[in-house]
């Protein structure tokens, strides 16, 4: 999508993150401080975003750790109130000198297409993940994304391969040009 819009791309930083290893194999020693990293990362991101001249996508939002990660930890009893409270306050904080992207892209998946979408990155860390985190992220992600008061596009994927049909890409394309500019 960056390439045919000619847009900036962000990634979300997976492969010099320093606890992200080590968090998929004790999630409550390492919770908070992969969030702060994540928060921090993403803070840099927005704020690179804000002073630039050009269109960014950004493969995974600062409004995504706070809204779904942080709460889902925290709630499995896997992040302290405290470390919580105070991830919370500093995302608080940040986001006050931010604001909200110009679209938000959901791609909506089931579990089992992203377990397929898992696999085929073939990332270690990630064969740790249980299908009941998956199932709470998810549900995380459809109670926050029911609430988002920005504008927002939608697009279910089960069934698509964007990665590697081009004509589905360009179905994920053409739904953010009408999105973006109108059906004409």
């Amino acid at each position: 999508m960056g390439k045919h819009f000619d847009w900036d791309v962000h990634y979300e930083s997976t492969d010099d993150n320093p606890y992200l290893s080590d968090f998929y194999h004790d999630m409550a020693r390492w919770s908070f401080n992969l969030q702060v990293y994540f928060l921090h990362n993403r803070y840099k991101q927005v704020l690179k975003i804000l002073n630039g001249d050009r269109v960014v996508v950004q493969d995974r939002t600062i409004y995504e750790d706070a809204n779904i990660f942080a709460p889902n930890l925290h709630q499995m009893g896997l992040m302290s109130k405290r470390d919580f409270d105070n991830y919370r306050a500093l995302f608080d904080l940040m986001i006050s000198q931010t604001q909200a992207p110009d679209l938000l892209i959901y791609l909506r998946a089931s579990i089992a297409t992203l377990v397929e979408h898992i696999q085929s990155r073939g990332r270690d860390y990630e064969g740790n993940m249980s299908i009941e985190y998956l199932k709470r992220l998810n549900g995380m992600y459809e109670e926050w994304i029911s609430n988002y008061k920005g504008k927002l596009l939608v697009i279910p994927v089960d069934g698509l391969d964007f990665k590697n049909k081009p004509e589905d890409m360009g179905k994920i394309i053409n739904l953010v040009q009408a999105e973006l500019h109108g059906l004409f």
